[in-house]
């Protein structure tokens, strides 16, 4: 674990579970993955509605997703109860889905508030437990989430509201998800299941790395077209046609990405993956970065790990009205998602803004 921890890309600041802090003797349980999420989700929540001073009442849709922790009440159980919400609340409580179902929550809320006139308030929280999902055996290629898994969690409001346009950070404009289950390599790329001693964990095999980027460049083909403007579009077209024609020998251009979006929320899945995102995309460092320090700085977060990445570029202060972002998340399955954002003001760092104590250190070398 230490040597893949010291490759990893990940700082010394991240956070864990209070349980890793125990004594060795100290075993997760029940209540320590139950206040992990709520520690979580309250305080993301509580943050939430302060800033927003919209009343937990007027929530009409409720989307909780965590990958790989589902307790009885569920989740979204869990936040009613705490929040007093109304007893017609639409609640959906999301699991198994991996890294990408904090895009994919967003997406949901999105469809929902479009085929209803009736509901104008989803809200959204993305988090994930580490506690019941620590692996304590020696298979590598399962010590690997211990190395790169960390404590995170985000929430949002989504709104169909026009009159909230005032005060909103940005409008959801497209979206896009593929899933890739149906090709066996893709659905067993990262697995949960037991090693030959009998000890849970999810195996993340290296070729992972491979499925990432076969499975982005199908996603990129069914997006270019939504996204790109026309000059990308006919040379990715013309691209396109002399591949097909060279029967293979030529290949498709890869479009510039850049030329659609001026900021990109790269999924933070761990340091080969964003070198593979890097190499697909051929995007530089500088586009880059944002994903490389939230991952020495929070590690992976899973399900809200492109939302410290948001953070990161609020903390800068580069976000400016009209600006276009990509976030771009892969979750397991396999499963590839986007979401094409507009600013609708120009970002500032807020008082629970999560870089807050450290922004000034950033970037860094961090590998």
């Amino acid at each position: 674990m230490r040597g893949i921890y010291l490759k990893s890309g990940l700082g010394d600041e991240t956070y864990a579970p209070s349980f890793v802090f125990q004594p060795d003797s100290c075993q997760p349980n029940l209540e320590s993955a139950m206040h992990e999420a709520q520690e979580g989700m309250f305080a993301a929540v509580d943050s939430l509605l302060a800033k927003t001073l919209i009343d937990p009442r007027r929530i009409d849709i409720l989307i909780v997703t965590c990958g790989s922790f589902s307790p009885s009440p569920s989740l979204t159980s869990l936040v009613v109860n705490r929040y007093n919400f109304r007893s017609d609340v639409k609640s959906f409580n999301l699991s198994g889905m991996g890294c990408s179902s904090g895009l994919l929550s967003i997406d949901l809320a999105a469809k929902l508030l479009c085929r209803s006139q009736k509901t104008h308030y989803a809200l959204v929280i993305a988090t994930e437990t580490i506690s019941l999902n620590w692996y304590f055996g020696d298979n590598r290629p399962m010590l690997v989430t211990n190395c790169i898994f960390r404590v995170g969690c985000a929430a949002a409001i989504i709104t169909n509201d026009p009159s909230c346009r005032r005060v909103a950070k940005m409008e959801l404009v497209n979206s896009l998800r593929t899933h890739h289950g149906a090709d066996d390599g893709a659905y067993r790329a990262a697995f949960q299941e037991e090693d030959d001693k009998g000890y849970t964990g999810i195996s993340l095999t290296k070729d992972l790395i491979r499925v990432a980027g076969v499975n982005l460049r199908e996603h990129i083909r069914i997006l270019a077209p939504r996204v790109l403007p026309l000059s990308q579009l006919a040379l990715y077209a013309y691209s396109a046609v002399v591949s097909a024609f060279s029967r293979g020998n030529s290949k498709r251009m890869v479009p510039d990405f850049t030329a659609a979006f001026e900021h990109m929320c790269v999924h933070t899945g761990g340091k080969a993956v964003i070198e593979q995102v890097g190499r697909v995309l051929r995007l530089g460092e500088e586009v880059t970065e944002p994903a490389r320090m939230s991952l020495h700085r929070f590690g992976n977060t899973s399900s809200s790990l492109v939302f410290y990445e948001l953070a990161y570029f609020e903390a800068k202060g580069r976000v400016k009205r009209g600006d276009r972002m990509w976030m771009l998340a892969f979750g397991t399955g396999f499963k590839v998602c986007s979401l094409m954002w507009k600013s609708l003001r120009d970002s500032c760092q807020e008082n629970d803004n999560p870089w807050t104590d450290c922004i000034h250190r950033y970037p860094m070398k961090a590998w």
